[in-house]
């Protein structure tokens, strides 16, 4: 089973910066595990800047859906972010929450059976008002029940606040 730490809050909270520091202190050799589909210029600057950032001791895998199937057995593993991974799901399968849901956990559960160390970052979208869109309305619903499933399974729960972690389990 893994060790699992997730690392939540809001948009530019410090949630990466902060899961890469814990990370890279309990590992000179870590794999970065992103999720991201890049869906037009302005991410892929976004993306391209947080590689930039991340020095070469990083082993970077991108996988939009089964970060499962590659090899992290005993490996200490970022995975960033559920957002992005769960907005893969979501997308794919007609923005529907309860197949995507589905979906999430069991690749989930297949993450959280390997022998490994995992941060996972993830949002808190929900903080704020309820979105007129009900699109968007739905992918917070998925995101607060996914949100949920990990954290209910994790060993270590930080909530980032303006940059500072907050530990709440």
């Amino acid at each position: 089973m893994a060790y699992i730490h997730l690392i939540t809050g809001g948009e530019r909270s410090g949630k990466s910066s902060y899961a890469e520091r814990l990370v890279l202190a309990d590992s000179s050799q870590p794999v970065y595990l992103a999720t991201a589909r890049i869906w037009d210029e302005e991410f892929r600057e976004r993306v391209r800047l947080h590689q930039e950032r991340r020095g070469p001791e990083w082993c970077n895998i991108e996988e939009e859906k089964y970060p499962s199937r590659h090899p992290l057995t005993g490996r200490t593993v970022l995975l960033d972010c559920v957002t992005l991974w769960a907005t893969n799901y979501f997308f794919d399968n007609g923005a529907e929450v309860e197949p995507a849901l589905s979906l999430l956990k069991e690749e989930f559960d297949r993450l959280a059976a390997l022998d490994t160390r995992l941060y996972i970052v993830s949002n808190e979208i929900g903080m704020g008002g309820v979105s007129v869109d009900a699109v968007q309305r739905r992918f917070t619903a998925l995101q607060g029940w996914l949100n949920q499933y990990i954290a209910e399974r994790a060993d270590a729960l930080t909530l980032m606040v303006s940059g500072i972690p907050m530990r709440v389990k």
